[in-house]
């Protein structure tokens, strides 16, 4: 699936280059406006000014005090944000609980969603045409704080508060939370808020100008295995598996008896079935992806999948998920640490390929 790159930013920033985030990828770019009744985010219009002479789509948002009136917090958004606005404009209402619980102090369930419900619709009566949508935790979605049918930016730091790339977030499978999906997934705040959209960035703008959002792109399939066992010799570096039985390779990136099972620009996801013959009990075997250049050429090694030998036929499922970039393959490599042949008795590769 396509995606596009994004971040998020308050007064607790400074003044960004956003020519320079552009440059990085960025796509779209949302900026705190507002929160409450009558706070105005002090750096909203240096942000958000940067934002639109950089071109990229432009978003606010508005941090939510369900305890208070929907009515006056959607004014005080609509005022803050009113100058900037205009076709292509995102707005999003921020919608979780401080950790002390003050802006939800003595609202039910139901309440929360009828604040935010009044907020929605306020804001879309302000701006016709613009899109509308809610930022919100997986605890207020489990909770039924967000009305049906909204846009979705949720977030959600799986891998905690360390630095992540956006392609390490790409290679990700999509969030489902409370079974829903989201437009939108913040995967990281360090050491900026960084986001990605699940739209391509031509369909992104569209949807963002008021177009209905395309339906997800199909993936293509592939199915590739070897027609013939071979034998991996002691001692012997990384060796990538030629695939040489074909089923389905609907994207026609496999070349005859290659290594190269799919190529960018792509994203996929999927597995690689081994059954290895000849490794004593307890040897180490370790498979990994590689990336190649247009020439063949190595250029990139993905973490290491570490299998143990068992008795008998070693058996080992890996799974294989991944974004590569445009004129770059990727192959999968085996490395046997012991002082015997290794046969590589089967290997089945399985992936769902999104192209672009």
């Amino acid at each position: 699936m396509a995606t596009s790159r994004g971040v998020d930013v308050s007064a607790y920033q400074g003044v960004q280059d956003w020519a320079a985030r552009k440059a990085e990828g960025v796509v779209f770019a949302f900026a705190k406006a507002s929160e409450g009744q009558t706070t105005h985010d002090a750096r909203f219009a240096t942000h958000i000014g940067g934002i639109k002479r950089a071109g990229l789509v432009p978003g606010a948002y508005h941090f939510a005090w369900p305890s208070q009136s929907a009515a006056k917090e959607a004014a005080n958004y609509v005022a803050a944000v009113k100058p900037h606005a205009g076709k292509g404009f995102c707005h999003w209402l921020d919608l979780e609980r401080y950790p002390d619980g003050r802006n939800y102090a003595g609202r039910s369930a139901a309440q929360i969603k009828a604040y935010a419900t009044e907020w929605l619709a306020a804001v879309r009566r302000a701006f016709p045409g613009q899109r509308v949508g809610v930022y919100t935790s997986g605890s207020d979605l489990a909770a039924g704080h967000v009305p049906a049918d909204v846009p979705l930016w949720y977030p959600a730091y799986t891998w905690g508060t360390t630095a992540v790339s956006y392609a390490k977030a790409e290679a990700a499978a999509r969030p489902r939370p409370s079974g829903r999906s989201p437009l939108v997934w913040q995967f990281t705040s360090t050491p900026i808020d960084r986001s990605l959209c699940y739209l391509s960035a031509t369909a992104l703008r569209a949807w963002a100008a008021g177009a209905d959002a395309p339906e997800d792109d199909m993936p293509q399939y592939v199915n590739l295995a070897l027609a013939r066992p071979y034998t991996i010799a002691p001692g012997q570096d990384w060796d990538a598996i030629e695939f040489t039985k074909e089923w389905t390779d609907e994207t026609g990136d496999h070349a005859k008896d290659g290594s190269v099972f799919v190529r960018g620009k792509a994203r996929f996801t999927g597995e690689v079935s081994l059954v290895l013959e000849g490794a004593p009990a307890g040897a180490q075997i370790q498979v990994r992806q590689s990336e190649v250049d247009a020439k063949g050429a190595y250029v990139l090694d993905h973490p290491i999948a570490e299998i143990i030998a068992t008795e008998g036929n070693t058996y080992a499922t890996v799974p294989i998920t991944n974004h590569l970039p445009a004129g770059h393959g990727m192959r999968i490599r085996v490395k046997a640490f012991q002082p015997t042949p290794l046969k590589v008795a089967a290997a089945v590769v399985k992936a769902l390929v999104w192209k672009g």
